[in-house]
């Protein structure tokens, strides 16, 4: 019997971590990250926390097998020959600590299949597999050697699991995720620290009174010196509207603000919530703001640093900005994972609504900071397909009544889906939540006036032959012969980077601005952009993917966009005349169709559904109105199916399959580094911040991957993780970022040529 067991082998040189110091570590962990959350529980919180202890304490129990421990004590990167899962799960079942054991069962290859446990021979949440070299199966071997991890495990001085048949948990999904989230976050933190690749971040006090006071300041001292009465007048509008937000009653837990574009929303509802976190009691953890498109991100942190740092505080640790999802569970890159652990987190939908939908542990791990904090969902509208939001909404419930949690929804299209007959019989199936969901700004002559303004704005528009679509060519030639400056926005990355290339190989004048650029790169762009219209330059076009449809404050002459969703159409409204600027402004809805484009299909039902309106219809009603019918239609067009079917995997514990339903982004995303120097020190094993990390990569779906023969920068070859990838092409950061390396091998290999 091994005197010393380990928990983790030596690496470079570090040495190895004994079982002990990782049990006790992680123990401490868990139970703090259960006891913050529970202080927002209206459930048995005692014996929540319980269960995350015991799944703790029992977690790696199987790390105890001589086998295992002969590979611990090896500098070796190959996997343990026995499953160390299945002792913790074994010896947690026999005590009657039944979640505990799920959550040890869940803690590396995440939450499990209902079905798939139950066709286990009566065996469910045990590994049936055989040992490598040998016809025994894991979980019999385990039976066996159980006692002796048992009589190891407390001869190591570690925690014992109490013998008392622990409280029965009833959990639904959504709890039942936190209490994973707890138990990963401290295993992968622990271990991470261990080898010296992630830091203990600092705690900082989130002091929202003063930063409430301090955001008053920010918005009450803007400058007004050389406002043209127009824009007087609009800015007059904003300072009423966050008033009216900041004195807003904060109650219900779920309220709305469907203020349109350009009223000040950013800052507005901020106050709200600030006013929210300084009156709840425990105080409120967290305000999350979430956003549609990773290009937005950057302009609301700017905003946010501004008008809530205060004097001595760094601000990339009070509002941290997390550009897309960077979810990693191998050991030599847990310490680039994106946390919610910032007084202020920005973050992206994806990110947010596929943390709540996940099955996997790296994803899962930052989900125990909810509890108790407050979100802002930016563009709503914006932030997920139609068909997710029956299951959305009951989580959102859930946390909003289980676990403290406060709520703003927010855009200038608001679809108010659940006051919708079609969409109540499927979300409040059990008649349990709430549809009473007022906004933020109560005062009706206020939101006539917001309406108002918002209506004398634009004008939509559809050419004569509105059917046929437009080629490369054509839609050049269209856009080009419209008055600047001009956006054109599109539907894909490669139709934007074709679009734009053409653009410039005519000499006409062009910016480029897509997610094919890095965010360090975006930024550059977006900072030409505004100079180009301060400084009033009009005969030029910027091309883009949707990613700059919301939340940018940009303000051009006329607006193209290929047909997406309604909301889409309007939000584009949003970046022309933005101040009402400009006489009769326009923005045009068209069709495109090219061999050089490429297709998004998720958008079928949502273009077929804006084909419906007709010009005056988009002309008239109000953008709320338009979204919520749209959705409507959208709904009847086979969103409906879709959502009853997350929903019964959810009901039934299908939750890899409810993952793989809820994936904002259909198809899935790899994280690709742009920096070789960066890709070099990580190879070499040294350590790079995570907003080095964020700011200097890319999201390449992975069949585009696959397609390109890259490389993975680094894995731990288990399947369920996020690799890394490095981008091994030609990159542009002035122009069409790694669109460039795609289209000149697109046209070497339509020349003939293979890749090797």
């Amino acid at each position: 019997m091994c005197k010393n067991p380990l928990a983790h082998s030596p690496k470079r040189q570090i040495p190895p971590q004994t079982y002990f110091e990782h049990i006790s570590n992680v123990r401490e962990q868990a139970v703090k990250n259960a006891q913050n959350a529970t202080a927002f529980y209206k459930g048995d919180a005692a014996g929540f926390t319980k269960h995350v202890e015991a799944a703790a304490i029992y977690h790696d129990l199987g790390k105890l097998d001589e086998a295992n421990q002969k590979i611990l004590r090896e500098e070796s990167r190959n996997r343990l020959p026995i499953d160390h899962e299945d002792a913790g799960v074994a010896a947690l079942d026999s005590l009657g600590w039944q979640e505990a054991a799920i959550l040890a069962y869940s803690h590396h290859d995440g939450l499990f299949s209902r079905e798939k446990e139950l066709g286990k021979q009566g065996r469910p949440f045990r590994q049936l597999k055989s040992i490598a070299g040998s016809t025994n199966i894991v979980a019999d071997h385990v039976d066996h050697e159980i006692k002796l991890y048992e009589a190891l495990h407390e001869t190591s001085d570690c925690p014992i699991v109490p013998t008392v048949k622990a409280t029965e948990l009833h959990h639904c999904g959504f709890s039942r995720r936190i209490a994973l989230s707890c138990l990963v976050d401290a295993d992968h933190g622990d271990t991470a620290r261990h080898y010296g690749n992630e830091v203990k971040r600092p705690n900082i006090a989130p002091r929202w009174e003063d930063r409430l006071a301090s955001l008053k300041r920010y918005v009450y001292g803007l400058p007004t010196d050389g406002e043209s009465d127009r824009e007087r007048g609009r800015n007059h509008l904003r300072r009423l509207m966050f008033d009216a937000c900041l004195n807003a009653p904060v109650q219900p837990a779920i309220q709305t603000c469907d203020a349109p574009v350009g009223s000040g929303k950013t800052t507005a509802v901020m106050a709200n919530l600030l006013r929210v976190a300084v009156n709840r009691r425990p105080l409120l953890r967290h305000i999350i703001v979430v956003l549609p498109y990773t290009n937005i991100i950057s302009q609301s942190v700017e905003i946010y640093r501004k008008a809530l740092i205060l004097e001595g505080e760094r601000p990339e640790e009070v509002v941290a900005e997390h550009h897309h999802r960077a979810d990693f569970s191998s050991m030599e890159i847990r310490q680039l994972a994106t946390l919610w652990n910032a007084p202020i987190i920005v973050t992206t939908a994806v990110q947010f609504f596929e943390t709540l939908a996940s099955h996997s542990t790296a994803s899962l791990r930052k989900l125990h900071e909810l509890p108790g904090s407050a979100v802002f969902i930016d563009e709503m509208h914006a932030s997920i397909p139609s068909h997710l939001w029956p299951q959305v909404w009951r989580w959102l419930d859930t946390w909003t009544n289980k676990w403290g949690g406060y709520l703003v929804a927010a855009s200038g299209s608001l679809p108010r889906f659940w006051e919708l007959e079609e969409f109540k019989s499927v979300i409040c199936a059990d008649g349990v939540l709430n549809e009473n969901v007022p906004d933020l700004v109560r005062d009706d002559s206020l939101r006539l006036k917001l309406r108002q303004a918002e209506q004398r704005r634009i004008n939509y528009r559809r050419r004569p032959e509105e059917n046929i679509a437009l080629s490369c060519q054509d839609v050049v030639e269209f856009v080009q012969n419209e008055p600047g400056p001009r956006l054109l926005v599109v539907n894909t990355i490669q139709t934007a980077a074709v679009i734009a290339q053409a653009m410039r190989k005519a000499s006409y004048n062009v910016l480029h601005l897509s997610t094919a650029l890095a965010p360090v790169h975006r930024e550059l762009i977006v900072n030409r952009v505004k100079q180009r219209l301060r400084d009033k330059i009009e005969n030029w076009t910027l091309v883009a993917t949707s990613c700059v449809e919301a939340g940018m404050n940009f303000s051009f002459r006329t607006g193209f966009r290929e047909r997406a969703s309604t909301a889409s159409l309007i939000q584009i409204g949003g970046r022309v005349s933005r101040s009402d600027e400009f006489e009769d402004a326009e923005v045009w809805d068209i069709l495109l169709l090219d061999d050089q484009f490429s297709n998004n299909p998720s958008l079928s039902i949502a273009r077929r559904a804006l084909g419906y309106f007709s010009i005056n219809e988009l002309n008239t009603f109000q953008p709320h109105e338009l979204a919520t019918m749209a959705m409507r239609r959208e709904w009847t067009a086979g969103s409906e199916e879709k959502a009853k079917q997350i929903i019964s995997y959810e009901e039934r514990m299908e939750y890899p399959s409810v993952s793989q339903m809820c994936r904002v982004i259909d198809a899935e995303t790899k994280t690709v580094l742009i920096d070789k120097s960066l890709a070099d020190a990580l190879r070499r094993g040294e350590k790079i911040s995570q907003l080095e990390m964020m700011q200097y990569s890319v999201q390449i779906w992975a069949n585009k991957i696959k397609k390109l023969s890259l490389e993975p920068l680094i894995t731990n070859g288990r399947p369920s993780d996020v690799s890394l990838y490095e981008w091994t092409y030609d990159y542009d950061p002035d122009f069409l970022g790694y669109m460039k390396g795609v289209l000149l091998l697109e046209e070497f290999i339509s020349a003939g040529g293979t890749i090797v």
